[in-house]
């Protein structure tokens, strides 16, 4: 098997009301207990939309250095993510494909070292 992280950032998720968030999580919900009973399941989260809210750890000078924020900054963040475990691209692509059309927006696929 296979570990994948499907993943968006938060700039593709677009303006939307309410009420249309409101109706994604249910449908986000079902398909994160499908790829579950499917054996699938490694991991799901949304992610804190407040990139201020963000630290970093940096070791490259030689000392660790640890600030608040974000490493650099960004116009695009991660905003949620699902790593799965499965055979295959296919099977990737497959709950990629559930998890965009549940939530409404894109999502990008990476395969897990």
């Amino acid at each position: 098997m296979t570990q994948y992280i499907i993943y968006f950032n938060q700039q593709w998720v677009g303006n939307h009301s309410e009420e249309w968030f409101a109706s994604r999580g249910p449908l986000a919900n079902d398909v994160v207990n499908e790829i579950k009973d499917a054996g699938a399941y490694v991991f799901a989260a949304g992610v804190d939309e407040d990139i201020n809210a963000a630290f970093s750890a940096d070791a490259t000078s030689g000392t660790l250095l640890i600030t608040n924020g974000p490493v650099a900054p960004t116009e695009a963040y991660i905003g949620g993510l699902t790593i799965i475990d499965v055979p295959d691209d296919k099977d990737a692509k497959m709950w990629a494909g559930k998890i965009a059309q549940a939530c409404g927006w894109p999502q990008e696929v990476r395969r897990v070292y």
